[in-house]
């Protein structure tokens, strides 16, 4: 599959600090475009940094048009208020895209060391060293940005396998 590049936007939810990263993908290359941080005060009323943080990503839906996004499952295993918070966040981080118009797929945090790494089990360094790698000359505003970009780099390789497996079906029924 190559034609036009896709962009993908790569979101990793959060109530204090929402990672995102944009890449762009042919179906055989990665480039990198963009990543940063949304970030809310843990002071402020909960409802304002649920808007602050749809504002925030409207933003960068805004200014970089993607044409899909990817958003990691969030699993808390700590007190239920945080697990709510988090939960609260994630519905806006996958309402922002959506709303924008944009398909929105969800990974598991292993899913996307599996497909960045080839072990679900990584360290989180070894998922940035492979970012790295696969992107080079990147330089992370924070660890969530470049997990955002793991979750968006782990989409296009999903994205490209159900693409050829579509292909390869199309194929078989002529």
């Amino acid at each position: 599959m190559s034609g036009s590049p896709i962009r993908i936007l790569g979101l990793d939810p959060g109530l204090q600090h929402t990672g995102w990263g944009l890449v762009e993908h042919d179906g055989f290359r990665l480039r990198f475009l963009a990543d940063g941080v949304v970030s809310t005060k843990a002071g402020e009323p909960l409802a304002e940094r649920l808007l602050l943080l749809h504002r925030g990503l409207a933003e960068v839906i805004a200014r970089w048009t993607p044409d899909e996004a990817a958003v990691e499952n969030t699993y808390v295993a700590r007190n239920p208020d945080s697990a709510l918070k988090l939960g609260q966040a994630r519905g806006v981080v996958l309402l922002a895209p959506a709303v924008a118009g944009l398909p929105v797929r969800e990974y598991g945090a292993m899913e996307v060391k599996r497909a960045v790494v080839g072990t679900g089990h990584a360290a989180k360094e070894q998922v940035q060293a492979m970012v790295r790698q696969l992107l080079p000359g990147v330089t992370f505003s924070r660890a969530d940005a470049a997990d955002a970009l793991a979750i968006a780099i782990c989409h296009a390789h999903h994205r490209s396998t159900r693409n050829a497996y579509s292909a390869a079906v199309a194929r078989a029924a002529r």
